[in-house]
């Protein structure tokens, strides 16, 4: 099973929220995944970002490749993790 470290979208029409999480590539984008490792809120004054280091790591040691966006988000928290 290939799993894709990415947003799934949450919120309502024009008001966009995200869910970082961990799920099969398989899987529809806003469908079932297997963690929910942070959150993203493009909305906000300043962009919120918020991801469980620990969670990210752990799933990256484990093989999950993180899509384009969610790399970008990582490098803007500013933190530092391997295999990115």
């Amino acid at each position: 099973m290939a799993t894709r470290i990415r947003l799934a979208r949450g919120g309502r029409k024009k008001r966009p929220f995200y869910r970082i999480v961990v799920a099969n590539s398989e899987a529809p984008r806003d469908g079932r995944f297997i963690e929910r490792i942070g959150t993203y809120n493009p909305l906000s004054a300043e962009t919120e970002v918020s991801i469980n280091s620990e969670r990210l790591q752990y799933w990256l040691q484990q093989g999950a490749k993180a899509t384009d966006t969610v790399r970008n988000l990582i490098r803007k928290v500013g933190q530092v993790v391997e295999n990115v």
